[in-house]
């Protein structure tokens, strides 16, 4: 099998295991949860997304990445994802900005992902994915389950339950005091 084979089949394998654990595992936890708590939880999963920084650290990727449309774009939004997400969770006392910082978090790390998918397309980076070196594991195990965690964040917001209501009605009405 060739390189873009082995990469293309591992990400979508990595797509296929991620949503099997979230239906069975995650999605339920998730959905029972307050939807502070859940957000909470989300924006801790991407609060380590400064580790995309490795992109472009020497050493780390072969020589031969690609890297002009796709390793630099893809640290810095994945440190502007994390940093965030950070804020996310440092101002969850603070409603009206955490809620702001889950909005930005969740939009930028979109944007950031697909971005990257059409990046990497761009530069051929399957038929060199060996390049990625140690990097190999952020976008077969990690980037799969940023994007669906992503779109569970927004699934979360937009759902309409008693729950979700009842969160947004008791922020709003802490904000007011």
């Amino acid at each position: 099998m060739s390189p873009e084979i082995i990469f293309n089949l591992h990400l979508i394998l990595g797509y296929v295991a991620w949503l099997l654990c979230f239906g069975v595992y995650l999605m339920p936890r998730l959905k029972s949860m307050d939807l502070v708590a859940a957000q909470r939880a989300i924006a801790t999963v991407h609060s380590f997304r400064f580790f995309g920084l490795v992109f472009i650290l020497p050493g780390v990727v072969g020589p031969n990445l690609p890297a002009a449309g796709f390793a630099p774009f893809a640290a810095y939004w994945d440190l502007a994802t994390g940093v965030l997400a950070m804020l996310a969770l440092l101002t969850v006392r603070i409603r009206p900005l955490f809620w702001l910082f889950v909005v930005a978090f969740n939009l930028v790390g979109v944007v950031d992902l697909i971005l990257d998918y059409y990046h990497a397309i761009q530069v051929g980076l399957p038929a060199v994915a060996g390049q990625l070196g140690a990097t190999y594991a952020i976008p077969i195990l990690y980037v799969p389950v940023l994007m669906i965690t992503h779109v569970v964040a927004f699934y979360l917001l937009l759902r309409p339950q008693a729950k979700a209501v009842r969160a947004f009605a008791s922020d709003a009405a802490a904000s007011s005091r």
